[in-house]
C-alpha cells in the first residue's frame, strides 16, 4: 500500500536467524505477525535455508494479500566458503566436530552481509539470533537497536544465566550423579551433574555462551516465543532481578495463524496438503480420541540403533496406536527392529512410522493424539502446549532438560523417562532408556488413573490461555503492540 503525503513509512524490521529448523521456523512465524500489525519485514538468511521457510513466508503473503499489509521479503547471501560440502548450510547437516568447527568459521563470515545490509537500508530494529553475538557490536555501529532471540523458553534462559554467573558445577562433587542446584531462581531448580555442561569439558562451549549472554544483556532486550501465562515467575524473576528487558510474543505459531483446528479442515478442503501430510492425517482420522502416541525428536537428534529398539519395544508394551518419526533415513530397520514389531508394522493398524517429515502442528492438534513423546526443544513443548497435548519428556542436549524441569515438576504437564545425559547433537552418547521405562512414562501420561487426567486438564487449561494470549487484547498481542509502539517513538525522538 501506498504512503500518502504526511503518513508515516511503516516500521522496518530485519530478522537475522540461526540456520537451524527450530530457528528459522519461529522467526518467521514472527515476522508473519509483526507484519500482520503493519510492520515491514524483511529476512536475512542463505539460499537453502531460505528453502525451509519459503512456503511460511508465501502462506504470510497469500494471506495479508488485500489488507495492505505489507509483504514479508527474503534477502539471500551466499553461504561463505569454508570447505563444507556443497548444500550443507546448516546445522543439521553438520555431522563431525571438524564440520562443526567450520560452520562456526562460517558464522563469523556472516558479518559481512549483515553490515551491507545495515549500511544500505534504513531499519528501525533488527531481531538477531542470540548466538550471533557479534551482530551486538555490528548493530550498534550502524545505530540499529538488537532484539535478541533465541528461541528459548524464559525459564531456560534463567536457568543458563545463573548457570554462566554461579558455575555451580564447579563446586560439586565429581560424580555424574551428583545434584546441582542453581542459585537464584523462583523455584528450586536441581539438575544431576551429568545433565548440565561441564565447563572444565567444554571449555569452547562455555566461553561461547559467556559471549551469547553478555551480548544479550548488552541489546535494547529480547523476545521470548512464550506467553506470560505459562511462566509467570520468570517473567518477573527477568525484568526485576535480572534487569533485563523482554518481550513474550508467543506462540508465535498460533499468532501468524498456524496450529489452529480451523487449518486442519481449510487444507483439506482445498486439497493443498502434501502426501505426508495425508498419509499422516488420514490414518490417524482412523484412530479413537486421545488413543494414538506421537514420538518425535527433532530435526537434530541422532538416535542410536539401541534407542530405536527400545523405543519399539516400549510401543509394544505400551499397546497404545503409535505415530513415529525416524529421521534417520540411513538407519537399517534389521539393525534395530523387535521381534514381533515388524509383524505389528505390517497390518498398520496400531502404528504408523515415518521417515523424515511429519506435519507436527497438524499432527499435535488431531484428537486422536493423546501422548508426545519429544526431545524437548522449546519449539515442540510450545506446539504441544498450545494443542494441548501432555508430554513424555526425553531431553537430550542445550537448553532441553532445563525444558524438562519445566514441564515435569512447574507445569505438571509431562512425565520423565529419566534421562540422564548432557551431550551435543554430534556428541556419541551411551546411555539407553530401557524399553519398559519408556512404555510405564506413556501409560503414565495417557492412563486413565488421577495423574493422567490432572496432566491433560492442566495442559488443556494451558492451550486455552495460550490461544487467548495471541488475541486481540492478550498478553503476547498486548507485548507486541508495546515493543513497535516503543521503535515508533524512538524513530519520532531520533533515537540513534
Amino acid at each position: 500500500m501506498a504512503v500518502g503525503e504526511g503518513e508515516q513509512q511503516p516500521l522496518h524490521i530485519l530478522f537475522f536467524p540461526f540456520i537451524a529448523h527450530g530457528h528459522l521456523i519461529p522467526v518467521a512465524d514472527m515476522a508473519a505477525l509483526f507484519a500482520a500489525r503493519g510492520v515491514r519485514c524483511t529476512i536475512l538468511t542463505t539460499p537453502v535455508n531460505a528453502a525451509v521457510i519459503r512456503s511460511a513466508v508465501d502462506r504470510a503473503n497469500d494471506a495479508s494479500r488485500g489488507t495492505g499489509s505489507p509483504e514479508i521479503s527474503i534477502t539471500l547471501f551466499p553461504f561463505p566458503d569454508v570447505g563444507l560440502p556443497p548444500g550443507v548450510e546448516s546445522a543439521p547437516g553438520i555431522s563431525s566436530k571438524a564440520e562443526q568447527e567450520k560452520i562456526a568459521e562460517a558464522f563469523l563470515r556472516f558479518r559481512e552481509p549483515f553490515d551491507r545490509f545495515l549500511a544500505e537500508h534504513h531499519t528501525d530494529a533488527v531481531v538477531v539470533d542470540s548466538f550471533f553475538h557479534w551482530s551486538s557490536d555490528a548493530a550498534a555501529d550502524h545505530g540499529v537497536p538488537r532484539l535478541a532471540f533465541l528461541g528459548s523458553s524464559l525459564f531456560a534462559r534463567a536457568c543458563s544465566d545463573s548457570m554462566l554467573r554461579h558455575n555451580p558445577v564447579e563446586a560439586s562433587p565429581d560424580d555424574p550423579d551428583a545434584v546441582v542446584s542453581l542459585p537464584d531462581l523462583p523455584h528450586r531448580v536441581e539438575l544431576r551433574r551429568s545433565q548440565m555442561m561441564d565447563p572444565t569439558e567444554r571449555e569452547g562451549e562455555w566461553a561461547f555462551l559467556q559471549l551469547v549472554n553478555a551480548a544479550d544483556q548488552r541489546s535494547f532486550g529480547e523476545l521470548f516465543n512464550s506467553f506470560r501465562e505459562m511462566e509467570p515467575d520468570y517473567v518477573e524473576h527477568y525484568h526485576t532481578k535480572l534487569g533485563r528487558r523482554a518481550w513474550l510474543l508467543g506462540p508465535v505459531a498460533l499468532a501468524a495463524g498456524k496450529g489452529m483446528a480451523e487449518r486442519q479442515d481449510t487444507d483439506t478442503d482445498s486439497g493443498r496438503l502434501s502426501p505426508d501430510e495425508e498419509r499422516c492425517l488420514r490414518w490417524l482420522n482412523g484412530k479413537a480420541a486421545g488413543s494414538v502416541v506421537y514420538i518425535s525428536f527433532g530435526t537434530l537428534a541422532r538416535l542410536l540403533a539401541a534407542e530405536l529398539t527400545e523405543i519399539a519395544r516400549a510401543l509394544q508394551l505400551s499397546g497404545k496406536n503409535f505415530l513415529w518419526i525416524i529421521t534417520r533415513e540411513d538407519t537399517d530397520a534389521s539393525e534395530w527392529m523387535p521381534d514381533g514389531f515388524a509383524d505389528l508394522m505390517a497390518r498398520g493398524e496400531r502404528g504408523l512410522i515415518v521417515r523424515g517429515w511429519a506435519p507436527q502442528v497438524l499432527v499435535l492438534n488431531h484428537p486422536a493424539v493423546g501422548g508426545f513423546v519429544t526431545h524437548c526443544g522449546w519449539n515442540s513443548v510450545l506446539e504441544a502446549v498450545s494443542a494441548g497435548v501432555p508430554m513424555v519428556a526425553w531431553p537430550r542436549f542445550t537448553d532441553q532438560f532445563y525444558n524438562e524441569k519445566l514441564i515435569v515438576e512447574i507445569l505438571k504437564v509431562g512425565v520423565g523417562v529419566g534421562a540422564r545425559e548432557f551431550a551435543s547433537f554430534i556428541d556419541h552418547r551411551s546411555q539407553v532408556i530401557a524399553g519398559e521405562v519408556i512404555a510405564e512414562a506413556i501409560g503414565r501420561v495417557m492412563g486413565e488413573g488421577e495423574e493422567g487426567e490432572a496432566m491433560r486438564k492442566k495442559v488443556k487449561e494451558l492451550s486455552e490461555k495460550a490461544r487467548s494470549a495471541v488475541k486481540e487484547g492478550g498478553s503476547s498481542y498486548d507485548d507486541a503492540g508495546r515493543l513497535l509502539d516503543e521503535l515508533m517513538a524512538r524513530r519520532s525522538s531520533g533515537t540513534s
